[in-house]
């Protein structure tokens, strides 16, 4: 039986790890293309740079993977000399990866409610709602936190059962509607401009949005999971865009 999707990432992304070259195959380095403004293209190839980060002793943990069609997403914890959490994506094309983008940020300690960047549920249920919960998130997104239309918000989230994973933010909806009515000196403190990707598989949904933080060009990746037509839970990475002056490659963030 063929390895879905899914875990040839799992193992791609884990080779950075081990420094074994097999599971590179999975990538088509002819066609890849590289988001990730710190990263040059195609000035070593993915077997010389996984195998000189392996000597580092780096570890590489898949916390969640999804599949959306020609898409996989994932939820991962990294150890380069510091902790990191980081999603990751990438889009396929003939059975092999052609495209990847990442958000990452320093892990944080737990947030006031207690729940850490990755901990709980990781298995994907209702499938047969993906599209509707896809549809649900997009219209959370574009109308709550782009439009910012906060009033909204018990709308798209339970406002009984939100469970947050972001550092700052504790559970319950409240504490969510007063992060994003937060302003510096008259301007949004989290402004969503644009939402570029919406990607979900059942039960879970990852949204890839741009905008700034504090004023600072950022890029947002959300996870929602859902249940009976709303958002219960919520994990997130920020990363600022650096400028493009300082950008390895041209392919732009988004």
């Amino acid at each position: 039986m063929a390895e879905s999707k899914i875990d040839q990432i799992r193992d791609l992304l884990k080779s950075i790890e081990t420094g074994n070259p097999d599971p590179i195959a999975v990538v088509n380095e002819a066609k890849y293309i590289q988001h990730n403004p710190q990263t040059h293209e195609g000035s070593e190839g993915l077997v010389q740079l996984f195998q000189r980060l392996s000597k580092t002793g780096p570890r590489v943990n898949m916390v969640r993977g999804f599949e959306d069609g020609d898409y996989v997403f994932a939820h991962m914890e990294y150890d380069f000399a510091s902790r990191k959490i980081c999603f990751e994506v990438f889009r396929f094309e003939d059975g092999q990866a052609v495209e990847h983008w990442d958000n990452i940020q320093e892990r944080q300690p737990p947030n006031p409610s207690g729940h850490s960047m990755v901990d709980g549920p990781v298995e994907v249920a209702d499938l047969d709602r993906t599209e509707e919960n896809r549809a649900l998130v997009r219209r959370f997104v574009e109308t709550v936190l782009v439009a910012g239309q906060i009033e909204r918000l018990s709308e798209f989230v339970d406002e009984a059962s939100y469970v947050e994973h972001n550092p700052d933010i504790s559970d319950g909806a409240a504490s969510l509607r007063s992060v994003l009515s937060t302003s510096d000196s008259g301007q949004k403190h989290i402004n969503y401009q644009q939402v570029h990707l919406v990607l979900a598989e059942g039960s879970f949904v990852l949204s890839v949005s741009e905008g700034l933080k504090s004023g600072v060009h950022s890029a947002f990746y959300d996870l929602f999971r859902v249940a009976n037509g709303k958002v219960v839970e919520h994990w997130d990475t920020t990363e600022k865009v650096a400028p493009q002056e300082q950008w390895k490659n041209n392919n732009g963030k988004f």
